[in-house]
């Protein structure tokens, strides 16, 4: 059994930042030890969808997750470099990235009303 997991996060607003992190995350950009090492979290699936600067990340992940697991070096790296790009949301803690989204709404919950 699996669940799902929302995030919330902005991007610097400027144009060709936004489109060169884009790029970084396009297939095959995201260095593959980085791939590896979400996947060794638990993580089986993970979208991010952007408007303007804001971006939302879904994960679908293990009933495990998060694993324990040792974390490649590359992985500082690779943080160091998406932190140029990103930035935190205003009610985020210092040093705060992904922020988790809590669900509002889920049209399976709601009542089939018929007139």
């Amino acid at each position: 059994m699996s669940r799902r997991l929302c995030f919330a996060l902005d991007l610097v607003n400027d144009a060709a930042r936004i489109a060169e992190y884009e790029t970084f995350h396009a297939p095959g950009g995201v260095w593959p030890q980085i791939v590896d090492d979400i996947r060794a979290q638990g993580i089986e699936g993970m979208e991010i969808w952007r408007t303007g600067d804001r971006m939302v990340m879904i994960a679908t992940v293990a009933d495990d997750y998060p694993r324990a697991r040792d974390i490649p070096a590359q992985c500082d790296e690779w943080e160091g470099l998406m932190w140029t790009y990103q930035q935190a949301l205003p009610h985020a803690a210092p040093g705060q990235k992904w922020m988790p989204m809590n669900r509002i709404f889920d049209l399976a919950e709601q009542k089939d009303v018929t007139d």
